[in-house]
């Protein structure tokens, strides 16, 4: 791979996901200034999720009719737009209005920009390129730290982040421009209703071990939402200020446990790459539930820590073995299909059985909230752990047709990985 290519590739990753962590992490802390009720605030921080559903129709498109860097760039100048509109709304039916039509243009790209970096980097680099959005997230931060040391204010809870986006989003846009070219590589063959919708990636699903993949993997994001769209209303209630920047600390973690992964997926498999995932989301909840019991806020950044481990060993290595699994012609689609109903399905329903919990156990009397966070966090602990046995002891995933040079390589790579 050119370095050129490499760069660009890096980059892309960057700014697509340091456009969205600027604004995201703190959009339940947002909501509250808004004066959400409940179910308007699991609305607003499902926007996400119903953005999923966008994302196997644009794989679509970028898979049989247009290059995949064109797409990216008409996705992130209209999200630049969008995102500059629902800085004009207060009214929380209005935002959930504008931040919908903007993840109907934002979800897609995790999967379109997956499939770019794949399209021009063996599979198993891709972590490697991968890492760079875990550095944009995380630099997302310095929004937050220039806004405090330079005009003396807090951007968290405010629409201010969102318009950090909408710019961010603008820099991507001209940058997919310059990307390498990633023609549509089932151009041209005959389509149908299927094909039209983006439903042709489903058939992956005839697979049993594929299908069990991706059941499990919408289970998981039951516990896993209570952090990624919550986390900001247990921060503040712990009276933490800086809510963007402290999350951001699982972010720079995950540059360094991203890179681990090409070692780990030669060491031990896709399957227990997962697997040590798997753990690491359990082992979030018990710090957590081990600090509300004891007392120990440290234990709170052990759960923001391991982000890494979590997202980059379970939602990454699915990630590779998506692209495993699915010809060259449906890759776009089946990642996107992927998103559609892990970050889609499983983040929607997440977020309201852990909006649902959350509510349930806490108290308003007049404008003061206060809430018993250990049975929530002892409720997540026990789903998280008996979806850990249940992956570990169902899922099987042999690696198919590798040849002796592709193991070389492979082993290679992970001597890379850890040079890096």
């Amino acid at each position: 791979m050119p370095v050129g290519t490499r760069i660009k590739l890096s980059a892309m990753m960057f700014l697509q996901f340091m456009l969205f962590a600027v604004f995201f992490p703190q959009l339940a802390a947002y909501c509250g200034k808004l004066g959400c009720n409940a179910t308007q605030m699991a609305l607003i921080v499902s926007s996400m999720g119903l953005g999923c559903l966008a994302a196997p129709i644009i794989g679509m498109v970028a898979d049989r009719h247009f290059a995949s860097e064109k797409v990216l760039f008409v996705l992130n100048a209209l999200g630049a737009v969008l995102l500059f509109v629902a800085t004009k709304f207060s009214s929380p039916n209005a935002v959930f209005i504008v931040l919908f039509a903007y993840m109907l243009c934002y979800m897609p790209t995790w999967g379109l920009t997956s499939a770019i970096a794949m399209a021009h980097s063996p599979s198993e680099k891709f972590p490697q390129i991968r890492v760079f959005g875990s550095i944009g997230w995380w630099a997302s931060g310095a929004f937050s730290l220039v806004a405090l040391k330079m005009f003396s204010t807090t951007i968290d809870g405010t629409s201010i982040p969102f318009l950090c986006g909408a710019g961010t989003s603008v820099v991507a846009a001209i940058l997919a421009l310059t990307l390498p070219t990633t023609p549509p590589p089932a151009k041209g063959q005959p389509a149908s209703v299927v094909d039209a919708l983006g439903l042709r990636s489903f058939s992956l699903m005839k697979d049993p071990q594929f299908a069990l993949f991706i059941i499990i993997s919408t289970l998981v994001m039951i516990p896993f939402t209570i952090y990624w769209s919550y986390c900001s209303v247990f921060l503040k209630d712990k009276g933490f200020e800086l809510i963007t920047l402290t999350m951001n600390w699982g972010q720079f973690a995950e540059m360094f446990f991203m890179l681990l992964i090409p070692l780990v997926l030669v060491r031990v498999g896709v399957k227990w790459a997962m697997t040590i995932g798997l753990a690491a989301l359990l082992l979030r909840y018990v710090s957590f539930l081990g600090g509300e019991l004891y007392g120990m806020s440290q234990l709170y950044f052990v759960a923001i820590l391991i982000h890494g481990i979590i997202y980059g060993f379970f939602f990454v290595g699915g990630q590779i073995y998506v692209n495993k699994k699915a010809p060259d012609e449906l890759r776009a689609q089946a990642q996107g299909m992927m998103f559609l109903i892990t970050f889609g399905v499983g983040l929607l329903a997440g977020n309201f059985i852990n909006g649902a919990l959350i509510e349930h156990y806490s108290t308003t009397v007049g404008e003061v909230t206060t809430y018993e966070w250990a049975p929530i966090w002892k409720i997540t602990t026990i789903v998280s752990a008996i979806l850990l046995v249940a992956f570990a002891a169902l899922f099987h995933y042999k690696e198919e047709n590798e040849t002796p040079e592709e193991i070389a390589e492979e082993k290679e790579i992970a001597k890379d990985a850890v040079e890096v």
